[in-house]
């Protein structure tokens, strides 16, 4: 789609119900960002991960259980290293638990006009009935992007956190080799 329209220049099988995989979190830093601009939460914001966090699987970084780390560094390995750790991290900030921000995720698709969309996480791993299709990501996508300041973090190819310990790359290879790219996720499963 063409993000400031919506005008739709390619598509195929777009209703398809599929799992998003790390897409996922579209919608999860579409929520951040509302939550930041409502003053819910500011980019200096102390998060403490919980043991359901730490305790995520696929991409992370690995977070430890009563580690302290701000919106600003979570958001950062959300956006760059798609962490799961941090995702969840943020969702029981934000929703008071895991699934009370999957309520949030689901409330918000609904209110952009998805219908083909049911998340069953903030994350994208594998779960029975968590998916969406192109059409629906393409709606979400558009909402977030409208929040310029998360190309700072869509659009960042190396980065780091815990004072320079821990550096970011960028699971989308296309910032490097793409001119004109605008993010914003990338996603794979075994499925």
């Amino acid at each position: 789609i063409e993000a400031s329209t919506g005008k739709v220049l390619y598509e195929k099988n777009s209703e398809e119900f599929l799992n998003p995989a790390s897409v996922t979190k579209t919608m999860t830093m579409l929520l951040i960002m509302e939550a930041l601009d409502r003053g819910e939460i500011n980019y200096d914001t102390i998060i403490t991960a919980s043991e359901r966090a730490a305790a995520m699987g696929g991409s992370q970084i690995w977070l430890k259980v009563g580690e302290q780390m701000s919106v600003k560094d979570l958001l950062k390995a959300i956006a760059i290293v798609s962490g799961n750790d941090a995702a969840t991290a943020m969702a029981e900030k934000l929703g008071g638990s895991v699934e009370g921000f999957v309520d949030k995720m689901n409330a918000r698709a609904k209110e952009l006009g998805c219908k083909n969309t049911h998340f069953v996480n903030p994350t994208g791993l594998d779960a029975e009935g968590h998916g969406t299709c192109a059409k629906d990501l393409s709606l979400i996508s558009r909402e977030l992007i409208k929040h310029k300041e998360i190309r700072e973090y869509t659009l960042s190819w190396m980065d780091n956190i815990r004072n320079g310990q821990s550096v970011l790359v960028n699971t989308n290879k296309l910032i490097k080799t793409y001119n004109g790219i605008t993010g914003l996720k990338t996603g794979s499963t075994s499925q």
